[in-house]
């Protein structure tokens, strides 16, 4: 960008600003390079001047800054690194001049690393030529340039030591070279200068891309044709001027008479700035203003207490005068001491003010009330209101309700749910760890639940305590125990009869105790125990005259035994040999107290020896018949044919409730040609238990 900066340099002239002001290009351009310093839109920067020259002058100062800051950056990453490719990624304008600049540099690197000469032949651009050829030279030794590089303002010719001594080509001007011919016909060039690789002609170096310059801190380096300038990076601001010493310079704007004082005013020069005095003086009673004219002097306004008590100030041009009157102050005003002046009303004045307690600010002839938050100033009532932030907010303060309190709100949650750490949301309450059930809690999302253990169920009443089931009480608790139900809290337990039964092991039936097995009972050896249900009885049967017992006695007789008595009769005993009983005999049965008695129950069945089919022509049968005992006819006896044998059966056809003990004397009547043959007694002895079990 350096020849760009010339050539706009070289249009230096002086232009219109705003106001008036002169601006010169040089101003415009380094208002633009402040801008580029501070990494501006060079687009978009505040313009100085109207002028159309002196916006485009700010706009490419402004560019070649932030290009050469952009190619400085992609020369030293391709310096420290070595890589360019993976350090430049993207497809913006910066983008492409850092990589083309770290680019062209490495290709000026990888020259010199080959021996090769800087000065190539290819044709590449004009920014990426001039960076090559810094690369390829930085670093390697100068053998066509003299000595050091140095800036215009610490030398700028050469001394006369420093001139090459001629020989014969120099001096007969064969050489043609473009600066200085050295010995052998060998061109040279000034300091900021290198050869051209034609060996004649010279071009610029750019000290500020090589970082041969001796800028110091704060200061900007800018290349200039043959050498560098050092520029500071913050301009001196409105009112100087930047010198070529790098320093700020107070501008005379009375000197150059670039300041806008009119005739009648007189410039006076101050530093960064002048003043405009007024050449003429007003007399008593007026005042020059900015402008230099003389205006009438308020005496009653500025002036203390003109006017004698009393008396009301009346202005008049360069003086005033003094009238009696009354006073008749408005609102906010009251008269002073004097009577004669309507003076302000302070009413913040005193403990709270008129602002209750909020922040008061008087002003001429009424006040203002500074609300604290919360609170709304009601300009027509002239009183801090407070704000019902819950009514102007719905929904939007609290999550569940919202409570408005003076100066503010408060929040609050509904049952089940406690205020948030923020105060403004609800979080669920977990209303267990209070125990509030007499038994088991379970937490729910805003509310709970109780619930009992086995053997209680939860009071319909508060929903909270829990009540024992009293199972013996449900409608089957008739049928959880076999004798007694007992409840207990939470529980029960069932109890059997204190004689004759005791608990199975399910804890609730009732089993029969056999006093008979266990040996618990008291009957005498000469008589036979029988268990029955809930206890036992001792028997003892003997066999009537003529009769004797077939088989023994035994200790204890079974419900399937039958005890039987044979007819025998003695010699000679013509009336008991015609008597038709044959046999008499005992058997034993328990029965409980049918519970649900339904349909008869077959109890006793008497089986014979006799065929169900007999031949006609002996025309005999078996007839069954109840002689004894039959209690309100709780029985009868009906005759069956079972594996081809006649067959009598017992049944209790009604129910009886016991305890009952009773003997069912039946006959077995054998019957031929219509007369009992003979007849077989049978003593069923019938014990009924008190108990249906």
């Amino acid at each position: 960008m350096g020849p760009g900066i010339v050539i706009l340099f070289s249009l230096f002239g002086v232009l219109n600003g705003q106001g008036g002001k002169q601006i010169s290009i040089d101003e415009c351009c380094k208002d633009g390079r402040v801008r580029g310093i501070d990494n501006q839109d060079c687009t978009a920067i505040p313009l100085i001047s109207e002028s159309t020259t002196c916006r485009i002058v700010q706009e490419q100062c402004c560019a070649a800054v932030l290009e050469d800051n952009i190619c400085t950056s992609g020369i030293n990453m391709a310096k420290e690194q070595g890589v360019c490719d993976t350090q430049f990624t993207g497809s913006t304008c910066e983008t492409k001049t850092a990589k083309m600049c770290c680019d062209c540099c490495l290709l000026g690197r990888a020259a010199r690393e080959h021996g090769l000469t800087c000065d190539h032949s290819l044709s590449l651009g004009y920014q990426c030529g001039l960076v090559s050829r810094a690369c390829c030279d930085d670093g390697a030794p100068d053998v066509e340039t003299r000595n050091s590089l140095v800036s215009d303002k610490d030398n700028e010719t050469l001394t006369e030591k420093e001139n090459p001594l001629p020989n014969n080509m120099c001096s007969s001007g064969l050489a043609k070279c473009a600066q200085e011919c050295v010995g052998n016909s060998t061109c040279a060039c000034f300091k900021g200068y290198k050869l051209k690789p034609d060996g004649k002609n010279c071009e610029d170096i750019n000290e500020c891309l090589l970082g041969a310059s001796n800028c110091r801190g704060g200061e900007h380096c800018i290349n200039t044709v043959g050498s560098f300038r050092c520029q500071r990076e913050v301009s001196c601001g409105t009112g100087y001027e930047l010198m070529d010493s790098n320093n700020c310079k107070d501008i005379d704007e009375c000197e150059s008479g670039t300041h806008n004082c009119s005739p009648d005013f007189e410039c006076q020069n101050t530093q960064g700035s002048f003043r405009c005095l007024p050449k003429n003086q007003c007399g008593d009673g007026y005042i020059q203003d900015a402008m230099g004219s003389c205006i009438d002097i308020n005496e009653c306004l500025a002036q203390t207490e003109p006017c004698r008590p009393g008396q009301l100030c009346m202005n008049t041009m360069g003086s005033f005068t003094c009238q009696r009157n009354s006073i008749n102050c408005g609102r906010g005003y009251h008269l002073n001491d004097g009577g004669n002046r309507c003076v302000d009303i302070d009413e913040c004045k005193g403990p709270d003010g008129a602002c209750a307690g909020h922040g008061c600010i008087n002003l001429v002839g009424s006040f203002r009330c500074e609300c604290k938050t919360g609170f709304i100033f009601n300009s027509i009532s002239r009183v801090c209101e407070d704000i019902n932030e819950c009514r102007h907010y719905p929904g939007r303060l609290c999550a569940h309700k919202c409570e408005n309190v003076l100066g503010s709100y408060k929040c609050s949650c509904t049952q089940g749910f406690k205020l948030a750490s923020d105060g403004r949301n609800c979080d669920d309450l977990n209303e267990c760890e209070s125990s509030p059930c007499s038994q088991e809690c379970a937490n729910v999302y805003g509310s709970y639940q109780c619930y009992c253990r086995r053997g209680y169920q939860l009071s319909d009443i508060d929903g909270i305590n829990c009540e024992d089931i009293d199972e013996c009480a449900l409608p089957t608790g008739g049928h959880i125990c076999s004798y007694r139900c007992n409840n207990t809290p939470g529980s029960f337990y069932c109890t059997c009869p204190a004689t004759g039964y005791t608990l199975a092991p399910n804890g609730r039936s009732c089993q029969d105790v056999d006093e008979c097995v266990t040996g618990t009972h008291t009957c005498s050896v000469t008589e036979s125990c029988f268990n029955v249900q809930g206890g036992f009885r001792c028997l003892s049967f003997e066999c009537p005259p003529n009769y004797r017992q077939a088989g023994e006695i035994r200790a204890r007789v079974e419900r399937s035994d039958t005890i039987r008595c044979v007819k025998s009769c003695q010699p000679n005993d013509i009336g008991c040999v015609l008597d038709p009983v044959h046999s008499i005999s005992h058997t034993v049965i328990s029965l409980p107290t049918f519970r649900e008695f339904t349909k008869p129950e077959e109890i006793v069945f008497l089986r014979t020896m006799s065929p169900a089919h007999s031949s006609p022509q002996l025309s005999s049968d078996i007839v069954f018949d109840i002689l004894e005992g039959n209690v309100q006819n709780s029985f009868d006896i009906v005759k069956r044919q079972e594996h081809g044998m006649i067959v009598g059966v017992v049944r209790q056809v009604k129910p009886l409730i016991g305890s009952l003990n009773m003997v069912l004397k039946l006959a077995m009547n054998y019957v031929t040609s219509g007369v009992v043959s003979h007849r077989n007694i049978v003593n069923v002895h019938i014990f009924v238990s008190e108990f249906w079990f």
